[in-house]
């Protein structure tokens, strides 16, 4: 039995708990000089992924260097030992996409926090910032910029990469928007192959660039003509495509959606793909498809006015090789609003927002085109602020959403010929190597190159990494393995323009247990409903089945984050929180109708969580050879509570 202690203390092992903190646990990134060792200061060793995770079980000092006892995950196997010399210590388990660079100006890593802050201080940044663009342009550099962002986009649903936040402040600038001033760890592009993009091979790699552009139509009672304009549409389309010689370059898909086939069987379906953009030949086998997939209007009424269009839409995004195209488009044809997620008819469990970030996700801009028949009057206010929702483009910060008055068919097919051919032109000049909206230029910097050699050494120790562009001073211009700088998340020029977007790795036992948070505060608020104080008297009981002091929840000024609810991965991040920040007073002052929008969102994110939960194809190790358990999921930070 004594000989089995030594077994029960190792598998007892715990990382060392960040300062403060009684869950969360010391984390350290790799740099791509970290070797791993048996022994400090031992010799050999075995190289690392560029900001590979690894928890800290241990800290021991030796000479004038301090070693790190590591492990790939917080479950008691350590692996070796880290110089803490080479690591980054990462208290927030955040990282960063960037946004498309087209549009705004490229975005700067700064070697002080205070160049970026006084640009947002200004009411006009654009005075201080033109010297520091102009010493880009001219020289190259700049003394206040440590690096830029890659010359084209990095599609990280693609090629995953961290650029991890290791610090961060929210201020409001003086134009009235709320920035984030973000510091953030990076690796640079070597100097040999940091080469510039040329106009040739820039050309040559657009010759591939094709485009994708799926209808989603609904094919419910009234929508007869508008199914058979739409066809039309795009046999016009498909005739200057062929004249162009460029039917490789544009294909057309179509899906259909009605309603809720368990309320109105005669439906026959919510949502129906009939034509796949990735199996279609030519205009003629499009045409063609639809009549055998015989697309007709529905002979029955719905169970609602509103339809499932967001079923048609994540048919649409889950069920096409949307990264077999270089230019993706989702266009949306309905007479009526969305059934929303929380509607006992949906069918997704999802809203607006959350579909837009599932296109989002895949790099899909969605336009809607919504008739406002007479018959739908009294829905076209609610529907075009669920339509403006989902169709917001971050690119162009505003909604793709385009409303046909009195649902005119002749007006409707003009609109569909003109958005159609403006794609298509699109494809045409990305084909020619010009820069275009949506062409490969501003999309993924790795297309066209799937068929390269093996990736060489140095590239494979940089799998996890955003390699960025170093810039440097004349007399120092080596780029250093890692480096460290502050970035703002909006456009210094355009502030409505974000120019990374905020992702929170989480584990599935963290989704999990934020799933529960969600769902207990989603049904206290329901309870709420009939009695506003039972809302807060029920999560003052869950908080206290968590360990929270009774005594100390009786202030009915405590926000939820106060009541010690939220998991300490939460705290910290630089969002603004409508949940966190929620208390007793606050919440029975809000009106019914607002209280139950509050619910209703609440349980959509719920819904969403779940569907993370069940995403096998976006969990990523961070480690080599951790748990599974310690897998991630990069959640959007606007999804959150």
């Amino acid at each position: 039995m004594l000989s089995l202690l030594p077994f029960i203390t190792l598998a007892q092992e715990k990382p060392l708990l960040q300062q403060g903190k009684q869950t969360l646990y010391q984390r350290v990134l790799t740099t791509p000089t970290c070797r791993l060792l048996d022994k400090p200061a031992s010799s050999g060793g075995k190289a690392q992924p560029a900001f590979s995770r690894f928890y800290v079980y241990q800290r021991q000092k030796q000479g004038a260097d301090e070693w790190l006892k590591v492990g790939a995950d917080s479950y008691g196997k350590t692996a070796g030992w880290l110089n803490a010399a080479c690591t980054v210590e990462w208290k927030m388990q955040m990282t960063l996409a960037l946004t498309n660079p087209a549009g705004r100006d490229p975005l700067l890593f700064f070697k002080d926090k205070a160049t970026p802050m006084q640009l947002l201080e200004q009411e006009d940044p654009k005075k201080q910032l033109a010297p520091i663009l102009a010493n880009m342009k001219n020289n190259g550099r700049d003394p206040a910029v440590l690096a830029r962002e890659p010359d084209y986009a990095v599609d990280m649903a693609k090629n995953f990469y961290l650029l991890p936040v290791l610090d961060a402040e929210e201020i409001f600038t003086e134009q009235g928007f709320r920035v984030r001033l973000l510091n953030v760890a990076s690796v640079s592009a070597s100097e040999n192959k940091a080469k510039p993009a040329n106009k040739e091979s820039e050309a040559q790699t657009l010759k591939g660039f094709n485009a994708a552009v799926v209808f989603v139509i609904d094919t419910t009672i009234s929508m007869k003509p508008y199914i058979e304009r739409t066809r039309e549409a795009v046999r016009r389309i498909y005739q200057t495509v062929e004249k162009e010689k460029l039917q490789n370059q544009v294909k057309f898909g179509l899906v259909a959606f009605r309603s809720n086939i368990k309320a109105a069987p005669g439906l026959e379906y919510v949502s129906k793909m009939i034509v796949n953009p990735a199996e279609v030949k030519d205009g003629k086998d499009f045409i063609e498809r639809t009549k055998a997939a015989n697309l007709q209007q529905a002979r029955v009424s719905s169970p609602s006015f509103d339809e499932d269009s967001y079923a048609g839409v994540m048919q649409a995004l889950d069920n096409i090789p949307w990264n077999q195209f270089g230019a993706r488009y989702i266009v949306l044809i309905t007479d009526a609003g969305a059934i929303d997620g929380d509607n006992s008819l949906s069918s997704t469990g999802l809203n607006a927002e959350q579909v837009r970030l599932e296109a989002q996700y895949r790099g899909v801009a969605i336009y809607a085109l919504h008739l406002k028949t007479p018959s739908g009057a009294k829905n076209h206010q609610s529907a075009e602020a669920q339509y403006q929702n989902l169709t917001h483009n971050n690119f162009l910060n505003k909604p793709l959403y385009y409303p046909v008055n009195a649902g005119d068919i002749g007006e409707f097919g003009n609109m569909l010929d003109r958005l159609s051919s403006a794609i298509t032109g699109q494809v045409k000049a990305a084909y020619r190597g010009d820069m275009a909206a949506g062409s490969a230029l501003t999309a993924d910097k790795n297309y066209g190159k799937e068929n390269l050699a093996a990736l060489d050494k140095e590239t494979e120790l940089l799998g996890h990494a955003m390699r960025l562009a170093w810039l440097g001073e004349k007399n120092s211009a080596k780029a250093p393995p890692v480096f460290k700088a502050w970035i703002s998340d909006r456009d210094f020029t355009h502030q409505e323009k974000p120019t990374t977007d905020v992702r929170v790795l989480l584990t599935k036992s963290q989704l999990s247990d934020l799933a529960e948070v969600v769902k207990q505060i989603a049904e206290a608020a329901n309870d709420g409903l009939i009695s506003p104080s039972d809302m807060f008297d029920r999560l003052r009981q869950v908080a206290a089945t968590m360990g929270k002091d009774p005594n100390q929840l009786q202030d009915k000024n405590l926000k939820l984050k106060q009541m010690g609810l939220m998991a300490e991965y939460l705290e910290g991040l630089p969002y603004l929180s409508e949940v966190l920040n929620l208390d007793e007073d606050t919440w029975k002052g809000m009106a019914g109708l607002e209280q139950e929008k509050f619910i209703r969102r609440l349980t959509t994110k719920l819904r969403y969580y779940q569907r993370y939960n069940a995403d096998t194809d976006r969990w990523v190790s961070l480690a080599p050879g951790s748990d599974p358990r310690e897998h991630v999921y990069p959640v959007p930070l606007e999804a959150l509570p």
